[in-house]
Parts: C-alpha cells; structure tokens; sequence
C-alpha cells in the first residue's frame, strides 16, 4: 500500500512573497504571531512551541507523523470561479481546488459540529487547511463515491527512528502493521488517537478512518475538544498543536486556512494537486524519493531548507532544491542495510499505574467534580517514569464526561511521573460509573476508578412572598405559592420536590379535607409529585382551592436533599359585622349554646385542623 506524502516543497521565488503575504495576513487576523525567515518559510524564533502552546492533552491526532509542508501560491484564489453557464471562469491557482466529495465532507463536518459544539466555532477552512497538509485532500480526491479513499493513506512506522515511538495499539486493524502504530487517512490518525475520536460521518454505521466523511467529523470534534473557541487566536493555536506538536506545522496549517478562506472552489475527484515526491511503499525513511522524517522540534533542518547559491570559487550555480547538502550533491544518503533496533522508549519501562490519593470522587448532579484522579506510571521495581502518556476513559452507563464535553482525555506524565486527569463533569444521570486509566501504547493492566453522581439537593426552602394565603370556603386562594430552593446559599435548580397538603406539624400524612390542587380533569388532589425547581431554583405551584371546612391548614414541601417548608393556609367565611354588646342586665350562661354563625371560627384560635 502506497503511502501518499511529499518531502518538504519549495516554489522558488514565489515561495517567499506567498509566505509574506500569508504571515501578513494572519497577523492581521489575530492569529499566532508568525514571523518569516531569509528563506521566506513562516516560522518561529525559538525551536519549540511556548508554554501557552503546548497541547493540554500531551497527546496528538497524529502521532507527528509526515505532512506536506508546501505553502500556498503567490495568487490569492478570490474572487473564486463561478460555475453558472456562461459566466466565465476567473484564472486562479489549481491549489485553491478541493475535489468535490472531500469538499462536500469538510462542510458537512462543519455543519455537524455548528449544532453539536456550537461554541466551538470551527470553520471548514480550517479542516481543508488540516486535510491539505495532512494528505493533499486524500491524495487529490482519490475517493469513492462514499468517500473512502481508493488507495489506503498511511503514514510511516512510528518505530523511534526519525519518528515518535509508538507501538501497535491496534494489531494492525486499522494501519495493517502489528509492530508499530502508523497514522491512518485523508486525516492522519494514528489508530489509538481513532478509537476513541472516530465518528461515523457519512451515515453508514461505521467509523472508518479511511473514509472522508467519517474522518473531518472526528477532526472537528478532535479540534473542539476542552472546550476551546476556535474563533479565539490562542484556542485555535492550542488545537491544531494538539493535532500536532510542531510550530511549523501549526504556521503551515494557519497559511493554508487564510488561503481558503480568501476563496476556494470544487473540482472534481482525483484531480487535486498533489506534491510530486511520494516515499515508497511502507513509508520507509531515507529511501530515494521519500519524505525525510519530521524533526523532533519545529527547527528547520539543512535538508529541508532551500539551498543557496555557493560562494565564490564555487561553480557559480545555485545547488539543486531540495537535495541534501547541496552542492554537486545528486542523491540522498543511502539507508543502512538493516533496521537499526531502538532503545526502549519510556513508554516500555512502564510496568503498571498507580493510584495517587485519589480521594472520593463524587458530584451532584450537573456539578464539576471537586476531586480530580492522580495516577502514576512505575517501573516493574516501583520507580515513577516520567513524558509517558495515559489516556482516562469513562465507561458505563452516564453521561458524564471530562470538561469540554469528551469521554476520553490524554495526560502525559509530569516529572514525577504523574497524570492528573482532567475534571469531570456530572451530568444528569445518577449512579456509579468508572473512570480507566491505560498507559498508551502498553498492554498493561488498567487502573480504574468509581464514581458516583447523586441527584440535585436543596437545604433551604423559603418563600419568596410572605402574603398570608386566605380563602372563604368553597373559593379560591388569590396568590400562588412559590418557594426558592438553595444549596448551601447558591441557587439549587432542577431539584425535584413534592408538596403535600398535611393533616398537622406531627402527622405528615395527606390530608383528606380542606385546600386541595386540581388534577387534569379537574378533580381534588392533595399531593403533587414530579416538582422541579426551575434555573433560578424557584417552584410555583397550582392554584389552590377550598372546600366548605374553615380552619387552619398546612402544605408542606420537600425536595431532594432534606429541604422542608410549611406554609399555613387558612380557610375562613368572609368578614361580618361585629355582634352587638349584650344588653344591659342581660346576662349568658355558659352553658346556654351559641348560634353557630356567630361562633368562632377555628381560624381565629389558630389551631390546625385534623382528621
């Protein structure tokens, strides 16, 4: 299987106004701060990204495997050419072309995302800029009608020479190498990176990193991971270094990204422009025509920088481009006959995770997780291995999830060898779940951690109106009842909550007479059940309505949690005038009876009425 990437490319005189024109205009648009060499290739003035650039996940979608490194053309592609009969084509530059069905995926991946992740902001421009570096837009637009690319795109072994060492993490399900991991696609996955931010793009139930659709989906929602804005400079920075660490390919990726989005137009497949040199089969580095491998740091290496011309008492010619050393120079070293075999990396010194302190881990409902799970990487003898990568999963039945909204989250390990995962954050769904912590690249023995999201409580209730609550018998009361629930003095919202009209303080049972809800049909409830507080932690309950029973009565609600509140009603006949004075002389035994209408009523004494 052929493997489609081209060595780092140069056009000569136009390569340097282009890069002018590009760095120029994404200074103007707040992108990262790109400066340009006497060679005229973006870059930067140190050879690693700055703190702020770094990847938080220490992982990448790519395991920095190749990726072309040409830049954009001179011309700039807008005004793009219209396809509408008989209105004639702009002459603009075949790069601006992107082959209709790896167009069409982009777009829709970015559409996708505009509901899934609508504050991440991510423009299709931005996937056509990754696809262009990453694979020439699958090779030119060597796809099927599905968008599966006709010819496997794969990356070289990542075997620790000249590349990053990582081992087979998928026995070569996706990459076809159960030796080492190679990056996979239009997109570059390397397969551990695809098993968990895979996505099925094109609706055919399955994740394909092979497949156009399936893998721009899973590049946006890679890029839009951790919560980050992609319309903000410093997010856009931190995910495409996340995508991979290389502060010349992040320059590459921004150039690219203007360029498209100053104008751009479908072509169709297979006829995209691809950079001519290609490794050979199986992505070996050094071989004739190949890509030379991807320095560890963004520095630029001799053999990647257009030559010069040679100094006096020289031939007086400029060397060939692209050509090691320049010079009279023709050919590239050749490899040495076998395979060097590399030391183990720190990745293979790992023996098991260990749990460090992890407390507790417990939230409520819809609440971030206070605690956060440490783990470390030991050797088989117990010492601590430091920059090794472990990947926390979420598994069970929950919708919780790390911050950002992603199930799964790459560490690496700091120089005491500790991981911290990132927050998680509780959904809506209660019970226990588990968090696994796995060494990348190792079959170890993962270490899992429980825990447990509980529903939304309240400790307080009150009123929000201190009116008191009357009604003549038979009525209806004017004010509504509304109480607001908080949690240790915050707002407690979505919290559920039942009220019950109550016999007395002592006797929580339903009361069978006296204030009463309505049910749907219209018929007397004493109870009501599936309450929530809203946002603001407030709950307004039904009207209430009375019977012909005066006196004192209770409604008493309680939510999740322990939160109780008792609210006195009280029924009673309207006011009447008052009864005259006896007469003079005219005396009442007590033990004569009154005329029930003139009597007391319950209310008046303040006792609660019971059963």
């Amino acid at each position: 299987m052929a493997a489609h990437f081209g060595r780092r490319l140069y056009k000569g005189a136009a390569t340097t106004a282009v890069a002018a024109v590009a760095v120029a205009a994404l200074s103007a648009s707040e992108a990262p701060g790109v400066t340009v060499e006497d060679q005229g290739r973006p870059t930067t003035a140190g050879a690693t990204p700055t703190p702020d650039q770094q990847p938080p996940a220490g992982d990448t979608a790519t395991g920095n495997s190749h990726y072309y490194t040409a830049l954009p053309p001179l011309n700039s592609p807008s005004p793009a050419p219209s396809t509408a009969v008989g209105v004639p084509v702009t002459d603009t530059p075949s790069e601006a072309g992107i082959p209709a069905t790896v167009l069409a995926a982009y777009k829709k991946a970015e559409a996708e995302l505009r509901t899934a992740k609508p504050g991440c902001n991510l423009p299709w421009q931005l996937l056509a800029a990754i696809g262009k570096v990453e694979s020439g837009h699958a090779g030119g637009g060597r796809v099927t009608a599905d968008g599966t690319t006709i010819t496997p795109i794969l990356g070289p072994a990542l075997n620790g020479v000249g590349f990053a060492h990582i081992s087979d993490t998928d026995h070569g399900a996706y990459d076809g190498d159960s030796t080492y991991d190679r990056a996979v696609g239009p997109m570059q996955f390397i397969p551990s990176t695809w098993k968990w931010a895979g996505r099925d793009g094109n609706g055919d139930g399955k994740k394909d990193p092979n497949n156009v659709y399936d893998a721009a989906l899973a590049t946006g929602h890679y890029l839009c991971r951790f919560g980050w804005d992609l319309s903000d400079a410093r997010d856009l920075r931190s995910a495409i270094l996340s995508y991979n660490a290389s502060q010349d390919y992040l320059n590459t990726v921004l150039s690219w990204m203007e360029y498209y989005r100053r104008g751009t137009h479908s072509i169709p497949d297979g006829t995209g422009t691809v950079p001519s040199e290609r490794p050979g089969a199986g992505g070996t580095p050094g071989t004739s025509g190949t890509t030379t491998p991807r320095p560890s740091s963004p520095a630029v290496p001799a053999t990647d920088r257009p030559s010069t011309p040679s100094t006096p008492g020289g031939t007086g010619k400029p060397s060939t481009p692209g050509k090691p050393g320049g010079g009279t120079s023709t050919s590239p070293t050749p490899p040495p006959s076998s395979k060097p075999t590399p030391p183990p990396s720190r990745t293979d010194i790992v023996d098991h995770l260990e749990d460090v302190g992890t407390p507790k881990l417990t939230a409520m409902a819809g609440d971030a997780f206070t605690q956060k799970i440490s783990a470390r990487a030991e050797t088989k003898t117990g010492k601590s291995v430091a920059k090794v990568r472990v990947r926390f999963v979420i598994t069970g039945d929950t919708d919780a999830a790390f911050t950002g909204g992603e199930k799964v989250a790459t560490v690496v390990t700091d120089d005491s060898g500790v991981a911290v995962a990132p927050a998680l954050q509780a959904g809506e769904k209660t019970g226990a779940f588990t968090v696994r912590a796995l060494v990348v690249g190792r079959t170890t023995p993962g270490l899992d951690y429980t825990a447990t999201v509980t529903e939304r409580a309240a400790d307080a209730l009150a009123r929000t109106g201190d009116t008191p609550l009357t009604c003549v018998p038979g009525g209806e009361f004017a004010d509504q009842v509304e109480v607001k629930a908080t949690y240790k003095g915050a707002v407690a919202d979505k919290v559920a909550a039942t009220a019950t009209l109550i016999k007395s303080a002592d006797d929580a049972t339903e009361n069978t007479k006296g204030p009463y809800f309505k049910d749907a049909d219209g018929k007397p409830v004493r109870t009501l059940t599936e309450l929530h507080t809203d946002a603001k932690g407030l709950l307004k309950l039904p009207k209430l309505y009375a019977d012909d029973t005066t006196g004192t009565f209770l409604l008493r609600v309680t939510t999740a949690g322990g939160a109780t509140l008792t609210v006195e009603l009280k029924v009673a006949p309207a006011d009447a005038s008052p009864s005259p004075s006896p007469s003079q002389g005219e005396s009442q035994s007590p033990d004569t009876g009154t005329d029930p209408s003139t009597a007391p009523s319950p209310s008046a004494t303040g006792s609660s009425t019971s059963s």
